[in-house]
């Protein structure tokens, strides 16, 4: 809230800086006739199957999203965005704040927020941008709004980027808090791996260059001061706070995609452990009659420190890396090495993917196991603005001290105005 008053201010104190003249140039009023309402709605079924102790998940939720864009006004416009998140039926799911831990996991805790407030200002040369806001950076490895949970992960502060050349955007974030997907509020049930908001003090640099369409580099540095989130339940408040340094190279080249990626990891900030790991990707892809074709091997290094140093990414889209099981949402103290290949293609109107992936441990590669993704996506005829989703994941665990057998499905609306 004390961003949302924040951003409402500025938008104010902005205002009044521009002259006489320039206001009977271009009318205020465009800030409101020229806007268009925010209106999105899902519902979405959930089954996790679990081979351990743990009963069946079953959740119904329904997220309603509401909100207004406004026009812009020598370049300034503001945003408000309001989502609630409401369980249909029995809780017989365990949300991390409902008590019910007999039940497997499905992190979408009932609840209401401001998803979104903020001012916004566009220029030739870049753009900036004050309050709570939706910040997704390349693929979202690193940094992103975690979309596919009903209460999406967005983040307080300021962020700037600016385009001085053709093809070259940098872009600088300030953060001091972000709002989590176990959010809007935190409860008895809650514990040091999974606040409703993760405090400190982020700085977010990433500067890309487009060369080329066979070519883009990407360079990054992310500092990440997090201070009251911890990379297990039993580790100290703070070990989540690392400074990743990275180069990514992507591009196309006589039809064949490329990515080809490294970052190494520190600790920073106030974090009492020691981190020193390493990431690697290599992806290769290609397109045939509109069938996306994909492989890839994609490192998160280990470490053999006490405790788990692992490379983490704790404020990644992590649901779309690594399996939609989410079994390794916390990389493993002897890390990970993933290779996967798949596919995404038309089929009917709507579209159709597949994915296998098979998992090792990054230190001695040893397998955690494998697991297929399958996914249908199709408009629903007569609505304009409604999709129509069918998902399932199945993770087969060869390393049952630290994974477990999972299958998950999907059934899912989304109505978008």
């Amino acid at each position: 809230m004390r961003m949302i008053k924040l951003s409402l201010l500025s938008l104010a104190v902005t205002a009044t800086t521009f002259s006489h003249a320039a206001l009977a140039q271009e009318d205020l009023g465009n800030l409101l006739t020229q806007g268009k309402p925010i209106l999105d709605a899902r519902y979405r079924f959930e089954n996790v199957d679990q081979d351990n102790a743990l009963r069946d998940a079953n959740a119904q939720t329904l997220r309603t999203r509401v909100g207004f864009q406004s026009g812009k006004w020598y370049g300034l416009s503001g945003l408000v965005e309001v989502d609630n998140v409401s369980r249909l039926g029995d809780a017989a799911y365990n949300d991390t704040r409902n008590g019910q831990k007999e039940y497997a996991m499905v992190v979408d805790p009932d609840g209401t927020e401001f998803n979104q407030a903020l001012v916004r200002y566009d220029h030739q040369y870049g753009n900036g941008v004050f309050g709570r806001q939706r910040i997704n950076l390349d693929n979202q490895r690193f940094i992103g709004g975690v979309a596919w949970r009903q209460n999406e992960q967005t983040y307080d502060g300021a962020l700037a980027q600016l385009k001085p050349l053709d093809g070259l955007t940098l872009t600088y974030a300030y953060v001091d808090n972000i709002n989590t997907i176990f959010g809007p509020d935190n409860g008895r049930y809650d514990n040091r791996t999974n606040p409703a908001n993760i405090e400190g003090h982020s700085h977010l640099i990433n500067a890309q260059y487009v060369v080329m369409p066979e070519l883009t580099v990407t360079a990054y540095g992310y500092l990440l001061g997090l201070d009251n989130i911890a990379v297990t339940t039993t580790a100290p408040l703070g070990s989540l706070s690392s400074k990743t340094s990275g180069l990514r190279l992507n591009g196309i080249v006589a039809g064949f995609s490329y990515a080809l990626e490294y970052a190494q990891q520190k600790d920073y900030a106030d974090n009492p452990v020691d981190l020193d790991s390493e990431y690697y990707l290599a992806e290769l892809g290609y397109t045939l009659k509109g069938v996306q074709l994909k492989g890839g091997y994609e490192v998160l290094g280990g470490d053999n420190g006490t405790g788990n140093r692992a490379f983490q990414t704790p404020l990644a889209t992590k649901h779309i890396f690594q399996g939609w099981a989410d079994q390794f949402l916390t990389t493993p103290a002897d890390g990970i090495e993933d290779a996967y290949i798949g596919f995404t293609a038309p089929l009917a109107g709507g579209t159709l993917q597949a994915w296998y992936h098979d998992f090792k441990t990054e230190r001695n590669s040893d397998s955690y196991g494998d697991e297929i993704d399958l996914s249908y996506a199709h408009p629903i005829p007569g609505v304009k603005g409604l999709v129509g989703l069918a998902k399932y994941a199945s993770y087969s665990s060869d390393d049952e001290a630290r994974t477990v057998d999972t299958d998950k499905v999907w059934l899912q609306l989304q109505y978008t105005f």
